[in-house]
């Protein structure tokens, strides 16, 4: 089964004085990106937070937003005064020569940068436990997003590869026609440059074969069946990520596609081959959502 990577997760928890609320989305992208947002709490805990969100959503673009609210109790915070001192002597000495008020010097001096910081508190490992599980029900709960995603562009994927295994039924019943075309359009050639008795029908024939083989597009046809049946087994596999082995795998159907488009020397057979490369092009904007 498919997991797409576009999704959205929210957990919320409240244990003792703090609430934790976890969000989390995730859009398609190449590697694992995170943006985390997360407060100073959680800072001594960055790194398994990361690991966490990296070992559960694997692949995409992903943002985290962590919020830790605490109930009935006000943000501890210490007040720098010695650097509150040092603001201090210039503001008021500042103050005294445009004769102004010295009242509000200390709301003043507050608002300068680094007198008030926030308390060093952290999580204790009780908390820290909590909070963990919170994350893993955020992160479970996008991956239920993913996972039900993932079923209609599975869906949609073997549409795709269906049209394309029909479209190349067309082409292999139109092949033995386009062999005696060829022929035909050769011999009727050669009877109007050199006339019906001036030419080695013998020859010719040697000719022709050799011609033929290098159009044949039986190989290209074969190929092209093995990587749809090889694209369903990938489809049909337990495996969560493989975006990026059908992203391969939709490469060499190009290949083949390709190949036969340049063989065909036949209108109808091109014709296949255009309406081909249409459901390929339109996998392949599908996979570039797969995990």
């Amino acid at each position: 089964m498919l997991h797409s990577m576009t999704g959205y997760g929210r957990a919320e928890q409240t244990l003792a004085d703090k609430t934790y609320l976890v969000e989390v989305r995730s859009l398609n992208g190449k590697q694992f990106d995170l943006r985390l947002n997360i407060p100073a709490l959680l800072k001594p805990f960055e790194f398994e937070v990361r690991n966490l969100l990296n070992e559960g959503l694997q692949r995409g673009s992903v943002e985290c937003n962590i919020n830790i609210k605490q109930n009935g109790a006000s943000k501890p915070v210490s007040i720098n005064t010695d650097l509150a001192k040092a603001y201090f002597e210039p503001v008021a000495q500042l103050a005294a020569e445009l004769n102004l008020q010295t009242g509000d010097i200390l709301s003043t001096i507050l608002k300068l940068p680094d007198v008030i910081t926030p308390s060093t508190e952290m999580l204790t490992d009780e908390e820290w436990k909590c909070f963990e599980k919170v994350l893993k029900e955020s992160i479970s709960q996008l991956n239920n997003h993913r996972m039900d995603e993932g079923k209609s562009i599975e869906t949609d994927l073997l549409l795709r590869i269906t049209n394309i295994e029909a479209h190349q039924k067309t082409v292999a019943a139109l092949e033995p026609f386009r062999r005696t075309k060829v022929k035909e359009g050769l011999v009727k050639l050669l009877e109007e440059n050199v006339g019906k008795d001036n030419y080695d029908a013998n020859r010719l024939e040697q000719e022709l074969i050799y011609y033929i083989e290098k159009i044949d597009i039986s190989e290209e046809q074969v190929r092209l069946k093995n990587h749809c049946d090889y694209f369903r087994s990938i489809l049909a596999e337990k495996e969560t990520s493989k975006g990026k082995k059908l992203s391969f795998i939709l490469q060499e159907f190009g290949r083949e596609i390709n190949t036969t488009g340049s063989k065909a020397y036949d209108a109808t057979i091109q014709k296949c081959v255009i309406l081909m490369k249409d459901e390929l092009e339109k996998a392949k904007e599908q996979i570039l959502n797969v995990l």
